[in-house]
């Protein structure tokens, strides 16, 4: 016969089972080896845009919402558009150069075909430029893209594309394009001169802009001031 002794230890309630755990260096699981180390973004200086397409949709369909963020303030600017081209897509930046009092000197871009030809076998046509990359140029911004299988190099706008969803298409109902249309527009005005953000200390975009301006104004076009709707206009 086989006699099993069983120790008599007491029930441990939830603290002391943590003071246990504790004593013995076990109050927290083993970090993994290969977890990949989280990397803060390089600062830069206002002016440095990352830029997406996401989609949305209404009764009509679906819509495509071209988004763009600066680094440095989260100022955002946001078109909706039926289509997502190549022409769209310079169209977007013609007017986003247009939007911005401060000067853009780089944008970030996924390799998706409205922004390079690098995933329509760019080998092949080793000397042709996108045309979103050559209206870049034009204006003396550096254009980088994203590195492959790497989407999270451009993911503060992926981020900034979920907040979208969330205060529209995730919440409210759109019978067409132009209720849709309306509605971004209102939140994107909320978005750059009503709401603080966590990640700019409870800062409010258009405040961060204005900072900049007063310690760096060779960095803007124009007085952000001039674009605040007020008495004088």
């Amino acid at each position: 016969m086989l006699i099993v002794f069983k120790p008599n230890i007491p029930a441990l309630n939830r603290s002391n089972l943590h003071r246990c755990l504790q004593h013995h260096g076990l109050s927290r699981l083993p970090k993994d080896e290969n977890e990949r180390p989280k990397k803060r973004f390089k600062d830069y200086a206002i002016g440095y845009i990352h830029i997406d397409i996401t989609e949305l949709l209404t009764d009509t369909g679906k819509q495509y919402l071209f988004v763009a963020i600066d680094r440095a303030t989260k100022y955002l600017y946001i078109e909706l558009y039926e289509h997502m081209t190549m022409e769209h897509a310079v169209q977007f930046l013609r007017n986003l150069t247009k939007d911005c009092v401060f000067k853009i000197t780089h944008i970030l871009t996924d390799n998706g075909a409205q922004f390079t030809y690098k995933l329509l076998a760019e080998h092949l046509q080793p000397d042709r430029v996108p045309p979103f990359t050559n209206v870049c140029n034009t204006l003396g911004i550096e254009h980088r893209t994203t590195q492959f299988r790497h989407p999270w190099t451009n993911g503060q706008v992926e981020i900034t594309n979920k907040i979208i969803k969330q205060a529209t298409t995730k919440k409210y109902h759109y019978a067409n394009f132009e209720e849709l249309k309306q509605h971004l527009m209102t939140f994107l005005l909320y978005y750059n001169y009503q709401r603080p953000l966590k990640s700019l200390k409870l800062k409010i975009p258009w405040e961060l802009v204005q900072k900049w301006y007063d310690e760096k104004p060779s960095l803007f076009k124009e007085d952000p001031s001039l674009k605040i709707a007020g008495l004088n206009t």
